[in-house]
């Protein structure tokens, strides 16, 4: 929902205080460069109607910018005909499109039963301790957001951390200060599945469906 230009989801959807997905503020000028426009018109061709290729042009956002901003839902929605307040109901339903600025690494802990019995809430403290607590927005060194997850859907790898929705299975608080170490020293580990994590715009820009080299083909 909108209100005096902030954007607000409930508790329960984001496992986190709906606070942290407040947009206190909006940015100036075009976020979608000509380039990303006409990647954004051959996203748009691959589906039978424009309105289908909402996600993926809010995720070709995030990518230019590292957030979803609301002009950049203005300029999604002017692109494919729709009124904003549509392009807001998508972006403050999914999750992974972020409304806040963040770091470039999202660091997002399970703390649902299966992950907290086996130290999963020891390990989102542990992240604070390590991160600040200005990490639930963005740490100081503008590197990391952490995140606490409702559930990361691989409770029989419990506890899990995901780097930039890549998961590490079975993390210790050992492997966790290595994880954020490595990440720093600009060497992310390779995850449990999928690789090593990108940082944020570049996974955005493989979410929207866009291989790096800017050809427009998944």
């Amino acid at each position: 929902m909108t209100e005096a230009g902030r954007l607000e989801v409930p508790v329960w959807q984001t496992g986190q205080p709906a606070q942290l997905r407040i947009v206190p503020a909006d940015v100036e000028g075009p976020v979608l460069s000509e380039e990303a426009r006409a990647l954004a018109e051959r996203v748009i061709a691959r589906y039978p109607t424009r309105r289908s290729a909402l996600v993926p042009l809010l995720y070709l956002v995030q990518s230019e910018v590292g957030w979803v901003p609301r002009q950049g839902m203005r300029e999604v929605a002017s692109i494919l005909g729709l009124t904003t307040a549509e392009v807001e109901a998508v972006g403050t339903f999914y999750t992974m499109l972020k409304l806040h600025p963040c770091g470039r690494f999202v660091i997002s802990i399970c703390t649902n039963p299966s992950c907290a019995l086996l130290g999963g809430r020891r390990l989102y403290e542990r992240a604070k301790e390590l991160l600040g607590e200005q990490a639930e927005h963005i740490s100081d060194d503008g590197m990391f957001t952490l995140e606490e997850e409702e559930c990361l859907a691989a409770c029989d790898q419990a506890p899990v951390v995901a780097v930039n929705y890549l998961f590490f299975d079975r993390v210790t608080e050992e492997a966790l200060d290595r994880m954020i170490e490595s990440i720093r020293a600009g060497n992310a580990p390779e995850a449990s599945r999928g690789g090593v994590p990108g940082e944020l715009k570049e996974i955005s820009r493989t979410l929207a469906g866009l291989r790096e080299g800017a050809d427009g083909r998944g």
